[in-house]
Protein backbone atom coordinates (compact mmCIF):
# COMPACT_ATOMS: atom_id res chain seq x y z
CA UNK A 1 0.00 0.00 0.00
CA UNK A 2 2.87 2.38 0.80
CA UNK A 3 4.31 1.82 -2.68
CA UNK A 4 0.93 2.56 -4.12
CA UNK A 5 0.67 5.80 -2.12
CA UNK A 6 4.21 6.77 -3.13
CA UNK A 7 3.45 6.10 -6.80
CA UNK A 8 0.24 8.10 -6.54
CA UNK A 9 2.09 10.95 -4.82
CA UNK A 10 4.84 10.97 -7.46
CA UNK A 11 2.20 10.86 -10.20
CA UNK A 12 0.33 13.78 -8.64
CA UNK A 13 3.52 15.83 -8.27
CA UNK A 14 4.48 15.06 -11.86
CA UNK A 15 0.99 15.84 -13.09
CA UNK A 16 0.90 19.05 -11.05
CA UNK A 17 4.25 20.19 -12.44
CA UNK A 18 3.13 19.29 -15.96
CA UNK A 19 -0.13 21.21 -15.57
CA UNK A 20 1.73 24.16 -14.06
CA UNK A 21 4.15 24.18 -16.98
CA UNK A 22 1.26 23.95 -19.43
CA UNK A 23 -0.53 26.81 -17.66
CA UNK A 24 2.65 28.91 -17.76
CA UNK A 25 3.09 28.12 -21.46
CA UNK A 26 -0.58 28.85 -22.08
CA UNK A 27 -0.28 32.16 -20.25
CA UNK A 28 2.83 33.02 -22.26
CA UNK A 29 1.06 32.08 -25.49
CA UNK A 30 -2.01 34.10 -24.53
CA UNK A 31 0.09 37.09 -23.51
CA UNK A 32 2.14 36.76 -26.68
CA UNK A 33 -1.01 36.61 -28.81
CA UNK A 34 -2.52 39.66 -27.10
CA UNK A 35 0.76 41.56 -27.36
CA UNK A 36 1.03 40.71 -31.06
CA UNK A 37 -2.63 41.62 -31.65
CA UNK A 38 -2.31 45.00 -29.91
CA UNK A 39 0.94 45.67 -31.77
CA UNK A 40 -0.74 44.97 -35.11
CA UNK A 41 -3.56 47.41 -34.24
CA UNK A 42 -1.47 50.16 -32.68
CA UNK A 43 1.37 50.07 -35.18
CA UNK A 44 -0.67 48.70 -38.12
CA UNK A 45 2.04 46.26 -39.16
CA UNK A 46 -0.20 44.55 -41.74
CA UNK A 47 0.58 45.49 -45.33
CA UNK A 48 -2.14 47.16 -47.40
CA UNK A 49 -3.07 44.16 -49.56
CA UNK A 50 -3.48 41.76 -46.62
CA UNK A 51 -6.84 41.18 -44.95
CA UNK A 52 -7.36 42.44 -41.41
CA UNK A 53 -9.59 41.35 -38.54
CA UNK A 54 -10.41 43.55 -35.57
CA UNK A 55 -12.41 42.60 -32.48
CA UNK A 56 -13.18 45.07 -29.72
CA UNK A 57 -15.56 45.51 -26.76
CA UNK A 58 -17.97 48.45 -26.72
CA UNK A 59 -19.64 50.40 -23.93
CA UNK A 60 -21.97 52.88 -25.56
CA UNK A 61 -25.23 54.73 -25.38
CA UNK A 62 -28.12 54.98 -27.82
CA UNK A 63 -31.44 56.73 -27.31
CA UNK A 64 -33.16 53.43 -28.17
CA UNK A 65 -31.45 51.37 -25.50
CA UNK A 66 -29.64 53.57 -22.99
CA UNK A 67 -26.29 52.17 -21.86
CA UNK A 68 -25.31 49.05 -23.77
CA UNK A 69 -22.44 46.57 -23.68
CA UNK A 70 -21.32 44.84 -26.82
CA UNK A 71 -18.63 43.27 -28.93
CA UNK A 72 -17.87 44.28 -32.51
CA UNK A 73 -15.79 42.20 -34.93
CA UNK A 74 -14.70 43.72 -38.24
CA UNK A 75 -13.12 42.03 -41.27
CA UNK A 76 -11.76 44.01 -44.22
CA UNK A 77 -10.01 42.69 -47.31
CA UNK A 78 -9.28 43.10 -51.02
CA UNK A 79 -10.44 40.30 -53.32
CA UNK A 80 -7.43 38.13 -54.21
CA UNK A 81 -5.29 40.58 -52.18
CA UNK A 82 -5.34 42.91 -55.18
CA UNK A 83 -5.49 46.58 -54.11
CA UNK A 84 -6.83 47.54 -57.54
CA UNK A 85 -10.09 45.95 -56.33
CA UNK A 86 -12.36 47.85 -53.98
CA UNK A 87 -12.10 47.35 -50.23
CA UNK A 88 -14.69 44.86 -48.91
CA UNK A 89 -15.95 44.83 -45.33
CA UNK A 90 -17.98 42.60 -43.03
CA UNK A 91 -19.00 44.33 -39.81
CA UNK A 92 -20.93 42.84 -36.89
CA UNK A 93 -22.18 44.06 -33.54
CA UNK A 94 -23.74 42.05 -30.72
CA UNK A 95 -25.07 43.85 -27.64
CA UNK A 96 -27.07 43.68 -24.45
CA UNK A 97 -28.27 46.45 -22.15
CA UNK A 98 -29.14 47.06 -18.53
CA UNK A 99 -32.80 46.92 -19.58
CA UNK A 100 -32.51 43.24 -20.62
CA UNK A 101 -32.40 44.19 -24.29
CA UNK A 102 -30.19 42.33 -26.72
CA UNK A 103 -29.55 42.06 -30.42
CA UNK A 104 -27.20 41.32 -33.29
CA UNK A 105 -26.42 43.35 -36.39
CA UNK A 106 -24.28 42.22 -39.34
CA UNK A 107 -23.69 44.37 -42.40
CA UNK A 108 -21.44 43.88 -45.39
CA UNK A 109 -20.26 45.45 -48.63
CA UNK A 110 -18.44 42.78 -50.64
CA UNK A 111 -16.85 43.29 -54.05
CA UNK A 112 -15.68 40.33 -56.13
CA UNK A 113 -12.47 40.29 -58.16
CA UNK A 114 -12.42 43.12 -60.74
CA UNK A 115 -15.58 44.42 -59.03
CA UNK A 116 -17.82 42.35 -61.32
CA UNK A 117 -20.21 41.48 -58.50
CA UNK A 118 -21.33 43.62 -55.57
CA UNK A 119 -23.07 42.15 -52.51
CA UNK A 120 -24.54 44.77 -50.19
CA UNK A 121 -26.74 43.97 -47.23
CA UNK A 122 -27.42 43.77 -43.52
CA UNK A 123 -29.02 41.49 -40.97
CA UNK A 124 -30.71 42.67 -37.77
CA UNK A 125 -32.01 40.60 -34.89
CA UNK A 126 -33.44 42.48 -31.93
CA UNK A 127 -35.32 41.53 -28.79
CA UNK A 128 -36.23 44.48 -26.64
CA UNK A 129 -39.00 46.99 -25.89
CA UNK A 130 -38.97 50.25 -27.84
CA UNK A 131 -40.71 53.51 -27.12
CA UNK A 132 -43.70 54.05 -29.39
CA UNK A 133 -45.01 57.59 -29.93
CA UNK A 134 -47.57 56.99 -32.67
CA UNK A 135 -47.58 57.66 -36.41
CA UNK A 136 -46.90 60.97 -38.15
CA UNK A 137 -45.55 64.30 -36.95
CA UNK A 138 -48.41 65.15 -34.62
CA UNK A 139 -47.30 62.81 -31.84
CA UNK A 140 -46.79 63.58 -28.12
CA UNK A 141 -43.44 64.46 -26.59
CA UNK A 142 -43.59 61.39 -24.35
CA UNK A 143 -44.03 57.87 -25.64
CA UNK A 144 -47.52 56.43 -25.40
CA UNK A 145 -46.46 52.78 -25.25
CA UNK A 146 -43.59 50.35 -24.93
CA UNK A 147 -43.55 47.82 -27.75
CA UNK A 148 -41.90 44.56 -26.81
CA UNK A 149 -41.22 42.24 -29.74
CA UNK A 150 -38.79 39.95 -31.52
CA UNK A 151 -37.75 41.32 -34.89
CA UNK A 152 -35.62 39.85 -37.65
CA UNK A 153 -34.78 41.85 -40.75
CA UNK A 154 -32.54 40.71 -43.60
CA UNK A 155 -31.95 43.01 -46.56
CA UNK A 156 -29.66 41.87 -49.37
CA UNK A 157 -28.64 43.16 -52.79
CA UNK A 158 -26.93 40.94 -55.36
CA UNK A 159 -25.70 43.28 -58.09
CA UNK A 160 -23.85 42.68 -61.36
CA UNK A 161 -21.70 45.34 -63.01
CA UNK A 162 -23.12 46.40 -66.38
CA UNK A 163 -20.63 49.16 -67.16
CA UNK A 164 -18.00 51.10 -65.26
CA UNK A 165 -19.48 51.89 -61.81
CA UNK A 166 -23.01 50.82 -62.88
CA UNK A 167 -24.63 47.81 -61.17
CA UNK A 168 -28.03 46.17 -61.60
CA UNK A 169 -29.48 43.27 -59.66
CA UNK A 170 -31.92 41.64 -57.28
CA UNK A 171 -32.97 43.30 -54.03
CA UNK A 172 -34.65 41.37 -51.23
CA UNK A 173 -36.04 42.41 -47.86
CA UNK A 174 -37.30 39.91 -45.28
CA UNK A 175 -39.01 41.29 -42.16
CA UNK A 176 -40.49 39.23 -39.34
CA UNK A 177 -42.09 40.70 -36.22
CA UNK A 178 -43.30 38.27 -33.57
CA UNK A 179 -44.32 38.12 -29.88
CA UNK A 180 -45.62 41.70 -29.99
CA UNK A 181 -47.10 43.46 -26.98
CA UNK A 182 -48.04 47.12 -26.43
CA UNK A 183 -47.78 48.16 -22.79
CA UNK A 184 -48.50 51.39 -20.99
CA UNK A 185 -45.12 52.95 -20.05
CA UNK A 186 -46.36 53.87 -16.56
CA UNK A 187 -48.54 50.96 -15.46
CA UNK A 188 -47.04 48.10 -17.55
CA UNK A 189 -50.62 47.18 -18.43
CA UNK A 190 -52.08 46.83 -21.93
CA UNK A 191 -52.67 50.17 -23.63
CA UNK A 192 -56.21 51.47 -24.08
CA UNK A 193 -55.86 53.10 -27.53
CA UNK A 194 -56.44 51.48 -30.96
CA UNK A 195 -53.36 49.53 -31.99
CA UNK A 196 -51.67 50.32 -35.32
CA UNK A 197 -51.83 48.01 -38.30
CA UNK A 198 -49.42 45.11 -37.85
CA UNK A 199 -49.56 45.17 -34.06
CA UNK A 200 -50.34 41.45 -33.99
CA UNK A 201 -47.06 40.74 -35.82
CA UNK A 202 -46.38 40.08 -39.50
CA UNK A 203 -43.84 38.32 -41.72
CA UNK A 204 -43.20 39.89 -45.10
CA UNK A 205 -40.85 39.34 -48.03
CA UNK A 206 -40.09 42.08 -50.52
CA UNK A 207 -38.56 41.30 -53.93
CA UNK A 208 -37.44 43.79 -56.52
CA UNK A 209 -34.67 45.41 -58.51
CA UNK A 210 -31.89 47.80 -57.62
CA UNK A 211 -29.85 50.14 -59.80
CA UNK A 212 -26.60 51.41 -58.32
CA UNK A 213 -23.96 53.86 -59.50
CA UNK A 214 -20.94 53.42 -57.25
CA UNK A 215 -17.58 55.18 -57.55
CA UNK A 216 -16.50 54.36 -54.00
CA UNK A 217 -13.26 52.53 -53.34
CA UNK A 218 -13.62 52.40 -49.56
CA UNK A 219 -17.19 52.17 -48.20
CA UNK A 220 -15.93 52.74 -44.64
CA UNK A 221 -14.28 56.08 -45.43
CA UNK A 222 -14.75 57.48 -48.91
CA UNK A 223 -12.96 60.70 -49.78
CA UNK A 224 -13.80 61.55 -53.39
CA UNK A 225 -16.70 59.75 -55.12
CA UNK A 226 -20.38 59.67 -56.03
CA UNK A 227 -22.84 56.94 -55.01
CA UNK A 228 -26.52 56.55 -55.83
CA UNK A 229 -28.96 53.68 -55.33
CA UNK A 230 -32.58 53.43 -56.43
CA UNK A 231 -34.47 50.32 -55.34
CA UNK A 232 -38.01 49.04 -55.92
CA UNK A 233 -39.41 46.37 -53.60
CA UNK A 234 -42.77 44.63 -53.84
CA UNK A 235 -44.21 42.88 -50.78
CA UNK A 236 -46.78 40.42 -52.04
CA UNK A 237 -48.91 37.58 -50.68
CA UNK A 238 -47.92 35.64 -53.81
CA UNK A 239 -44.57 34.91 -52.12
CA UNK A 240 -46.17 34.35 -48.73
CA UNK A 241 -46.07 37.88 -47.33
CA UNK A 242 -48.82 38.71 -44.84
CA UNK A 243 -49.47 42.07 -46.51
CA UNK A 244 -49.24 43.72 -49.93
CA UNK A 245 -47.56 47.05 -50.60
CA UNK A 246 -44.60 48.50 -52.52
CA UNK A 247 -41.59 50.56 -51.55
CA UNK A 248 -39.15 52.82 -53.40
CA UNK A 249 -35.86 53.69 -51.70
CA UNK A 250 -33.42 56.31 -52.93
CA UNK A 251 -29.97 56.92 -51.41
CA UNK A 252 -27.53 59.41 -52.95
CA UNK A 253 -24.13 60.33 -51.51
CA UNK A 254 -21.46 62.79 -52.61
CA UNK A 255 -17.89 62.99 -51.31
CA UNK A 256 -15.46 65.79 -52.18
CA UNK A 257 -11.86 65.89 -50.97
CA UNK A 258 -10.26 69.33 -50.68
CA UNK A 259 -6.81 68.02 -49.77
CA UNK A 260 -5.31 64.91 -48.20
CA UNK A 261 -7.10 65.59 -44.93
CA UNK A 262 -10.44 67.35 -45.33
CA UNK A 263 -13.56 65.88 -46.90
CA UNK A 264 -17.06 67.25 -47.45
CA UNK A 265 -19.68 64.48 -47.43
CA UNK A 266 -23.39 64.85 -48.24
CA UNK A 267 -26.32 62.44 -48.35
CA UNK A 268 -29.94 62.65 -49.53
CA UNK A 269 -32.21 59.75 -48.62
CA UNK A 270 -35.84 59.03 -49.41
CA UNK A 271 -38.16 56.13 -48.58
CA UNK A 272 -41.66 55.96 -50.03
CA UNK A 273 -44.29 53.28 -49.32
CA UNK A 274 -47.54 52.93 -51.23
CA UNK A 275 -50.17 50.54 -52.65
CA UNK A 276 -51.61 49.06 -49.47
CA UNK A 277 -51.57 48.97 -45.69
CA UNK A 278 -48.05 49.15 -44.23
CA UNK A 279 -47.30 47.48 -40.87
CA UNK A 280 -46.19 50.01 -38.26
CA UNK A 281 -42.73 48.43 -38.01
CA UNK A 282 -42.15 48.84 -41.77
CA UNK A 283 -43.18 52.47 -42.00
CA UNK A 284 -40.37 54.92 -42.80
CA UNK A 285 -38.65 55.54 -39.47
CA UNK A 286 -36.54 58.58 -38.72
CA UNK A 287 -33.29 58.37 -36.77
CA UNK A 288 -30.56 55.87 -35.96
CA UNK A 289 -26.78 55.76 -35.97
CA UNK A 290 -26.36 56.63 -39.65
CA UNK A 291 -28.73 59.47 -40.59
CA UNK A 292 -30.56 61.96 -38.35
CA UNK A 293 -28.28 60.88 -35.53
CA UNK A 294 -29.60 61.89 -32.11
CA UNK A 295 -33.13 60.63 -32.78
CA UNK A 296 -33.64 56.96 -32.03
CA UNK A 297 -34.92 55.05 -35.00
CA UNK A 298 -38.71 55.25 -34.94
CA UNK A 299 -39.13 58.44 -32.90
CA UNK A 300 -41.14 59.66 -35.91
CA UNK A 301 -42.63 57.25 -38.43
CA UNK A 302 -45.01 57.47 -41.39
CA UNK A 303 -45.49 56.15 -44.92
CA UNK A 304 -42.75 58.35 -46.39
CA UNK A 305 -39.55 60.05 -45.33
CA UNK A 306 -37.02 62.50 -46.77
CA UNK A 307 -33.78 63.25 -44.94
CA UNK A 308 -30.49 64.94 -45.79
CA UNK A 309 -27.21 65.41 -43.96
CA UNK A 310 -23.86 67.08 -44.47
CA UNK A 311 -20.62 66.27 -42.70
CA UNK A 312 -17.20 67.92 -42.73
CA UNK A 313 -14.43 65.46 -41.93
CA UNK A 314 -10.89 66.32 -40.84
CA UNK A 315 -9.13 62.97 -41.24
CA UNK A 316 -6.64 63.25 -39.70
CA UNK A 317 -6.25 66.49 -37.78
CA UNK A 318 -3.03 68.40 -38.31
CA UNK A 319 -1.81 68.05 -34.72
CA UNK A 320 1.90 67.47 -35.20
CA UNK A 321 2.24 64.88 -32.42
CA UNK A 322 -0.16 62.36 -34.03
CA UNK A 323 -1.46 61.50 -37.49
CA UNK A 324 -4.15 59.12 -36.24
CA UNK A 325 -6.65 61.49 -34.62
CA UNK A 326 -9.49 63.10 -36.53
CA UNK A 327 -12.71 65.03 -36.01
CA UNK A 328 -16.00 65.75 -37.75
CA UNK A 329 -18.95 68.12 -37.54
CA UNK A 330 -22.32 67.19 -39.00
CA UNK A 331 -25.91 68.34 -39.34
CA UNK A 332 -29.08 66.86 -40.77
CA UNK A 333 -32.69 67.72 -41.55
CA UNK A 334 -35.61 65.44 -42.31
CA UNK A 335 -39.31 64.76 -42.04
CA UNK A 336 -41.86 61.97 -42.27
CA UNK A 337 -45.24 62.37 -43.97
CA UNK A 338 -48.22 60.53 -45.41
CA UNK A 339 -49.05 62.85 -48.32
CA UNK A 340 -46.78 65.26 -50.18
CA UNK A 341 -48.97 68.22 -49.29
CA UNK A 342 -48.20 67.54 -45.62
CA UNK A 343 -44.58 68.60 -46.05
CA UNK A 344 -44.13 71.90 -44.21
CA UNK A 345 -40.98 73.76 -43.19
CA UNK A 346 -42.24 74.19 -39.63
CA UNK A 347 -42.46 70.41 -39.25
CA UNK A 348 -38.91 69.69 -40.46
CA UNK A 349 -36.73 68.06 -37.81
CA UNK A 350 -33.05 68.86 -37.32
CA UNK A 351 -30.04 67.21 -35.75
CA UNK A 352 -26.39 68.25 -35.35
CA UNK A 353 -23.27 67.01 -33.68
CA UNK A 354 -19.53 66.50 -33.50
CA UNK A 355 -17.34 63.43 -33.68
CA UNK A 356 -13.88 62.21 -32.77
CA UNK A 357 -11.92 59.74 -34.88
CA UNK A 358 -9.03 57.31 -34.37
CA UNK A 359 -7.23 55.88 -37.40
CA UNK A 360 -7.61 52.15 -36.86
CA UNK A 361 -6.08 50.73 -40.04
CA UNK A 362 -3.54 53.18 -41.43
CA UNK A 363 -2.87 51.24 -44.62
CA UNK A 364 -6.59 51.02 -45.45
CA UNK A 365 -7.73 54.45 -44.19
CA UNK A 366 -10.35 53.05 -41.78
CA UNK A 367 -11.30 55.03 -38.66
CA UNK A 368 -13.00 54.21 -35.37
CA UNK A 369 -15.71 56.82 -34.83
CA UNK A 370 -17.26 58.42 -31.75
CA UNK A 371 -20.24 60.68 -32.52
CA UNK A 372 -22.30 62.87 -30.21
CA UNK A 373 -25.51 64.27 -31.67
CA UNK A 374 -28.10 66.69 -30.29
CA UNK A 375 -31.74 67.24 -31.30
CA UNK A 376 -34.66 69.22 -29.84
CA UNK A 377 -35.85 65.94 -28.29
CA UNK A 378 -32.78 64.21 -26.89
CA UNK A 379 -29.13 63.46 -27.52
CA UNK A 380 -27.29 60.37 -28.74
CA UNK A 381 -23.78 58.92 -28.47
CA UNK A 382 -22.57 56.41 -31.05
CA UNK A 383 -19.46 54.23 -31.44
CA UNK A 384 -18.62 52.31 -34.59
CA UNK A 385 -16.06 51.45 -37.22
CA UNK A 386 -16.24 53.46 -40.42
CA UNK A 387 -18.10 56.66 -41.19
CA UNK A 388 -21.87 56.99 -40.80
CA UNK A 389 -22.25 57.09 -44.61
Amino acid sequence: MKKTYILILISLIFLGNTMKAQEENSEKETFGFLKDYVNRIVNDTVSQEKSQFFFYPVIGYRPETGIEFGVAPLYVYYAKEDTSNRLSEINAYGFMTLKSQYGLRVDHAIYSDKDKWFFLGDLNFEQFPLKYYGIGNDVPEDNIALVDATQIRIRERVLRRLAENFYLGLETDFVSLRNVSFEDPDSNQNVDFPLPFGAEGTTNLGLGLGLVFDQRRNVLNERDAFFSEVAFLDYNTFWKSDVEFSSVISDTRFFKSFNKRNVLAMQLMGEFNFGGDIPFNQLSQMGGENIMRGYFRGRFRDENQIAAQVEYRMLPLDLGFSKRLGATVFAGVGDVFSEWNELEMKEVKWAAGVGARFLLFQQKDVYLRFDYAITPDENGFYIGVGEAF
